[in-house]
Parts: C-alpha cells; structure tokens; sequence
C-alpha cells in the first residue's frame, strides 16, 4: 500500500498487501495505477475506521450493509469530491471485494448494490491546429540548454505526432528509438498491451536531432529521454515546461501534455478519420472510449485542416 495513514486489523492489512501484490504481478497494471488504486482503498479502510469505531478486520467488511457504504459515499461528497473521483473509488473498491470473494476471504454483495454516482460525459479538451503547432515550435527554445529544448520538442511530438500517452512516451528505451526512415513503432500501453502507431518523418527526425546533442550516455535498456542529471525525465518536467509556454503563448490552462494526444486524436477525426482506426492508434481497449471525440465540431476543424493531419505535410 503506498504511504497513506489508515487503522486495519493485520488480516485486514495482510489481504490488501496480498491485492496490490496481485495487481502489479498479476493484472501487471502500471506503477502509477496500483499507487491511484491503493490510494482509494486505504481512505476507504480508514473511513471504516471512524465509522465503525474500530480497527475494520475481514469479518467488518463481510458484515457491511449498503447503508454503510452510502455513508462513505455521502462522507466522499462532503469532502467535496468529484463524482468521477468517486466513481473511480467506488469501482476499486468493488474490484477489491471481488478479489476477495473469489479467495473466499470476505463474500459480500452489498458493494454492487450501491449506486454509482452520476458521471458528466468529459468531453476531451483539445487545442487548435495553430495552439498545438505553436506548442511544438516554443519547446525548442529552452531557456537553459538547447539540448533539453530538443528533448522536450521530441516528447511533446511522440503526444501530437502519434498520440502518445505521456507516460508511453517516457518508458520508451534508447533501444527503443526509431532509427532514419522507420515509418512505425511498438507502444506497450495501459494493461501492458502493445500496439503499433505510425511515425511520421519530422517525429523521427526530432528525436534522432535530441539523440544527436544529449550530453548524457545510456546504453540500449536505459529511457530515452533523460532529465538534465541524465536521470529518467519525469512527467512532471515537461507538465512543468508546459505550464511555462502556457502562460508564454497565451493558452488556456486546458493545454496540457495529454492535451496534446487528445488534439491528435480530435484532429485525425476532424479530418476525416475511421473511429476504429483512431481508437488503435490510441490504444482504447473500448470504442465508446474513442467516441466522446465525435463531439468535436468537425465542420470548423475542416476549414483548419486540408483533410489531413498537419503533420502529415511534412512526409517526404
């Protein structure tokens, strides 16, 4: 469980031990989902905690009524939680009890029978032809070293160029980058599930210009892109040095890394796109996923884009 302070009985702990380990070499889910997961169950146990005025062990869980969870519930919308944030925990929390009953620890329904909340239909935040394009152009002129400049225009055009995940971007190894004229690449994605996304001329180009000026070694195994120590870069930096051209162009707070992969995504559609063909592209396990860009208006984005994607124009 990650570093969060919550009351459980060592049956109670030895069970979520046992469920993280499960996600994480099992469900092989990412670092960062395990951690989001665990999170949500750990305010959950330490909501029990206060609610039944105990340490919870398993016999608290297999005795919970739906009341009891719609007191979590109330307590989460007092808290002034989303209900997308509550969803999600909800849906961990149901997995977890799940997990349970198939082990024959805790079976108890009374999960499934609560509600869950509403959710409004997020509608994927995109920039505009001439926003994404500014983006890309402003990275390369970092302030303090021309190299890292290159490095963050190489990132940002794996999200726009090829709708990269920040995080699919991050984990690619120097073993892993595309040599000259390679026309695609292998992305392992959410689930550890690999996918093969085309790779545009000027997105090789840029990041063979970032390999050719890195001050940093790595052999074939290490990451690819490398902090200014010659660590691993995080997401933070470059959510950071977008936060930083944001406020220098003038953008909304909606121009974001991951809005970036959303603008590939909304722009390939605007111009004409197969939604099947997008949500491979994007590595979505569900169409209905890919779908929320159909509520772009693709009229306007027709009259930014000759029918295609304006990186395209730069194939040779």
């Amino acid at each position: 469980m990650p570093d969060v302070a919550f009351h459980a009985a060592p049956d109670l702990l030895c069970a979520t031990s046992a469920w993280q380990a499960w996600l994480r070499d099992e469900r092989r889910c990412s670092a960062h989902t395990c951690d989001a997961y665990a999170r949500d169950l750990a305010a959950f146990i330490e909501f029990l905690a206060h609610h039944l005025g105990k340490e919870p062990r398993l016999k608290e869980l297999k005795d919970l009524r739906p009341a009891d969870f719609r007191a979590w519930l109330a307590a989460r919308a007092n808290k002034g939680l989303s209900r997308t944030s509550t969803a999600r925990a909800l849906s961990v929390i149901r997995g977890f009890f799940r997990w349970l009953a198939k082990r024959e620890m805790v079976d108890n329904p009374a999960a499934m029978a609560v509600r869950t909340p509403k959710v409004p239909r997020a509608v994927p935040k995109a920039l505009s032809a001439p926003e994404a394009l500014d983006v890309i152009e402003e990275a390369d002129g970092h302030p303090s070293a021309a190299w890292i400049g290159k490095r963050d225009t190489a990132v940002l055009l794996l999200l726009y160029g090829c709708g990269l995940r920040i995080g699919e971007a991050l984990s690619l190894t120097r073993g892993e980058a595309p040599a000259p004229r390679q026309d695609s690449l292998t992305i392992t994605g959410k689930g550890n599930k690999q996918r093969r996304v085309p790779l545009l001329p000027v997105v090789v180009d840029a990041i063979q210009e970032y390999l050719s000026c890195c001050p940093h070694a790595a052999g074939q195994s290490g990451p690819l892109f490398l902090g200014q120590r010659g660590g691993p870069l995080r997401a933070r930096q470059i959510q950071k040095r977008m936060q930083e051209m944001r406020l220098l162009l003038g953008l909304p707070e909606k121009a974001t890394p991951h809005a970036l992969r959303h603008s590939f995504a909304t722009h390939l559609l605007g111009s004409g796109g197969d939604l099947r063909t997008i949500q491979e592209l994007l590595g979505h396990a569900s169409l209905s996923t890919t779908q929320r860009y159909t509520s772009v208006d693709a009229g306007a984005l027709l009259k930014v884009y000759d029918r295609a994607h304006p990186r395209a124009r730069n194939r040779t």
